[in-house]
């Protein structure tokens, strides 16, 4: 049981750590990159207007 804390923990700090740097990147995007990636995110549902 202790053992699936752990992994649970890291995987934690790993999607803390990966929103970070998709935060980092996102704010640099121009706005036509930031378009295309919200039509893209939209058509796969990810973005629910």
């Amino acid at each position: 049981m202790a053992y699936t804390g752990r992994f649970e923990q890291h995987e934690d700090y790993r999607r803390e750590e990966l929103i970070r740097k998709i935060e980092h990147a996102v704010a640099n995007l121009t706005l036509q990159e930031l378009e295309a990636l919200y039509y893209d995110m939209s058509t796969k549902s990810y973005i629910n207007d």
